[in-house]
């Protein structure tokens, strides 16, 4: 059976991507994949439909015609990402059909229950391994690249001062400081943001491991007397630590940020809650004027006094909560998320069929259900799941 990418427009609110620009769809056709795209699913981010079909794809005015064609679904934001408009797609998925994009797997774990149900075959992007050859597609690392990006524009855009050093015949304006908290993919590109607009920029993170990456984009790196002898997991993410450990690392903290203009916070831990590493103590420390961004606010937020999706205003001190920061650029994020899903339909694509290679580390930690099953580990045991079987999880 000839492989069939479906592209449907997406549905969560304000969501602007597309899985698949038109590049993407030339891409495709290299591996003898063809694909169908439901009208105006690119118009947000600024690919029209005759642009898709310029590139060869099929444009579809129905979405339960993608569904009914297609035997692979292409998603940005599938269902447990898109928990309520998401709902409707699971009545158009059908069985053995393949659904790829983020699905939020362990935040959501029931949608992964759901999708089994279906016999529908998932890959959750969220899960992919850090290995080099997965680097073309890891999708969490180009929309935290944007989201960094964006913070360090919201930041300068609502502090009432200028970012770099001026000279000027009215005196000597001197730069904005700039605290980064988490250097992580974010993290770094706030760093080199900031230092592009002129900022004073110092970092943190409790991985002393990533010092050298902060020195090498011209910042300064925080070091607390703190024992981070565990702060990451053998995969290179952030490990969540005990209360006593944030209770002092807080104390620490608390001189940093009462010097900084802005502090962008980004430290999150996959499928928990986000922990809090600035109080409302800390918030009140700092000047009138001062920003915080907290990239952390979907999850709960870094910051004590965040609110997700708000902006609030704390004794002069405004407190962004951007949400889906990667979709207010949706050409350029689009464009990413194209990349990294036409790797790794390349990487899952032998022959011209779909070939579930569960020896291969990006298939195996990607897969999420599979005939029938909850395939991944970690998945399974938030839904109280045991007996996994042979060859199957993370």
């Amino acid at each position: 059976m000839p492989i069939i990418v479906g592209v449907p427009r997406e549905t969560f609110p304000d969501e602007r991507r597309v899985a698949l620009v038109p590049a993407g769809v030339s891409a495709l056709a290299r591996s003898d994949v063809s694909v169908v795209v439901e009208s105006d699913a690119g118009r947000e981010a600024g690919f029209p439909d005759n642009a898709y079909e310029a590139q060869g794809a099929t444009i579809a005015s129905d979405r339960a015609e993608i569904f009914a064609s297609a035997n692979v679904i292409a998603q940005v934001r599938g269902l447990g990402a898109n928990p309520e408009a998401g709902a409707a797609d699971l009545d158009l998925l059908r069985a053995d059909q393949i659904l790829l994009g983020l699905l939020d797997p362990l935040g959501a774990p029931e949608s992964a229950q759901a999708l089994a149900e279906k016999n529908v075959t998932s890959f959750a992007l969220e899960l992919l391994p850090r290995i080099s050859r997965a680097q073309p597609m890891d999708v969490l690392s180009a929309m935290a690249t944007i989201a960094g990006y964006k913070a360090v524009l919201l930041a300068a855009h609502t502090l009432p001062k200028m970012y770099p050093m001026m000279i000027t015949a009215a005196g000597t304006i001197t730069p904005a400081k700039v605290l980064i908290v988490g250097a992580g993919v974010a993290g770094l590109q706030a760093i080199a943001s900031s230092r592009r607009l002129g900022a004073v920029v110092q970092a943190y993170d409790v991985r002393p491991a990533v010092k050298e990456q902060v020195e090498s984009l011209g910042a300064r790196f925080v070091e607390l007397e703190l024992d981070t002898a565990e702060s990451e997991t053998a995969g290179g993410y952030a490990q969540a630590m005990d209360e006593e450990f944030y209770r002092r690392q807080r104390e620490l903290m608390g001189r940093v940020v009462a010097e900084s203009d802005v502090v962008i916070t980004t430290a999150a831990v996959p499928g928990a809650k986000a922990p809090v590493l600035l109080t409302e103590e800390m918030v009140n420390g700092m000047g009138a004027g001062s920003v915080i961004v907290d990239l952390a606010a979907e999850t709960g937020g870094n910051c004590e006094l965040t609110e997700a999706g708000k902006t609030v205003n704390a004794k002069g001190v405004a407190i962004l909560g951007p949400m889906n920061l990667a979709s207010t650029i949706p050409f350029h994020a689009s464009q990413m998320y194209t990349r990294n899903v036409t790797a790794f339909l390349e990487n899952l694509v032998d022959g011209g069929e779909v070939k579930i290679d569960l020896d291969d580390p990006i298939v195996h930690h990607t897969l999420l259900t599979h005939e029938g099953q909850v395939f991944n580990d970690r998945v399974r045991e938030r839904l109280g799941q045991t007996g996994a079987d042979e060859g199957s999880g993370d």
